[in-house]
């Protein structure tokens, strides 16, 4: 038996089931992508970086934070991004990944309980695997049985610390959690709420604030931002309270063993923070864009959410890879989701709208539908 029978039989019956992954390179017309803005190839972000590269800052950083790969642009852009966002520190890593691994194995201590959305991020999943907490998941977007699972724990002898962890804006969903109903129990029950704000960042709150804006500032409240979606570059923000960060800072391993990101990408996100509210007008069209694939893709069975997010849900694995098939060779780039992404019997096309596409792109969109889903 070959010494790899085992994981091409893995693969095999990934393949039976509609579920093998492959990568596809990037072509057609983008409803796919995080870029919701079009900040990736924005030329403001490309002058950032070039006149970084002019006043010397390195490609590489060299090493760790906590070696010499700090760099000055690092902690400017935290500083910059803790008064953007009205955070009292703010920690830059490599990745949202990163970021949520970071914080889930960290934070919690033994003897604590971790509360989390049903549909949260897979790296939260596994930054909860690696940590030492209890861990329960309550429905998705249901304040009552976030309560109530808190409860359960305290009556069998829970006495740690809670900590609630939800997406602002779930990203395969498109819909938003109930932020001021779940900071209100945070601080009934003196807990945490952790908060992943990947895809309302730049797009929604005040100058791109997101949804949490406002909630910034708490002792209780953590919230990750990550710069790699609508703000265009790469990297994430831990915004919290100066003890969460130094905490991090010593004890979260994702950080203190990984080579720090470039510093050249610090210098493209500080750029970012600074266009979102310098032109608004990028939020403003989105939202136009967003409102007529909504009017245009409803009745083809999109989810309209209120988001660039918009979920056709096909249901079957390979229906929904044969529909996406049909739509790439159309000229468009939209993939389809299969379980264990999102909940079996759900696949589904994410359609994601942003600034990279127009008005006439959509009307095109809805046109090849009829014979893509036939």
């Amino acid at each position: 038996m070959s010494i790899l029978a085992t994981h091409a039989a893995d693969l095999a019956a990934l393949t039976d089931r509609g579920r093998a992954r492959r990568l596809i390179a990037r072509a057609g017309t983008d409803l796919s992508s995080n870029d919701y803005l079009g900040l990736a190839a924005s030329p403001v972000l490309t002058q950032a970086v070039a006149d970084a590269l002019a006043r010397g800052v390195p490609v590489g950083s060299g090493g760790s934070r906590l070696l010499r790969g700090n760099h000055p642009e690092h902690e400017a852009l935290e500083a910059e991004a803790a008064a953007f966002f009205g955070s009292e520190r703010a920690l830059y890593l490599s990745s949202g990944y990163a970021a949520n691994v970071a914080l889930f194995a960290t934070l919690p201590q033994r003897g604590d309980l971790v509360v989390h959305d049903a549909l949260i991020h897979a790296s939260a999943h596994e930054g909860m695997r690696l940590g030492r907490a209890e861990v329960r998941a309550a429905a998705h977007n249901d304040v009552a049985a976030v309560a109530d699972t808190i409860a359960a724990w305290r009556s069998v002898g829970g006495t740690g610390r809670v900590w609630i962890a939800v997406e602002s804006l779930y990203s395969m969903d498109g819909d938003r959690a109930p932020l001021a109903d779940l900071a209100e129990l945070a601080d009934a029950q003196d807990a945490f709420l952790l908060i992943d704000e990947a895809h309302a960042t730049g797009v929604f709150g005040r100058d791109g604030r997101g949804l949490a804006d406002g909630l910034d500032g708490r002792d209780n409240i953590v919230v990750l931002r990550t710069c790699g979606k609508a703000l265009g570059c790469e990297g994430a923000l831990i915004c919290a309270p100066a003890i969460v960060c130094d905490f991090l800072v010593n004890r979260a391993r994702g950080f203190i063993f990984s080579t720090a990101p470039s510093p050249l990408m610090a210098a493209a996100a500080r750029a970012a923070l600074r266009l979102l509210a310098d032109e608004p007008e990028r939020r403003i069209r989105l939202a136009a864009l967003v409102a007529e694939a909504g009017r245009l893709l409803e009745p083809f069975g999109a989810t309209v959410t209120g988001s660039q997010i918009l979920p056709l849900v096909l249901g079957n694995d390979v229906r929904t890879m044969q529909v996406a098939g049909r739509l790439q060779a159309a000229g468009f780039d939209v993939r389809g989701i299969r379980p264990p992404t999102v909940p079996a019997g759900t696949a589904r096309l994410r359609l994601s709208i942003t600034a990279n596409i127009d008005v006439d792109d959509l009307g095109a969109l809805a046109a090849a539908l009829p014979e893509a889903l036939a």
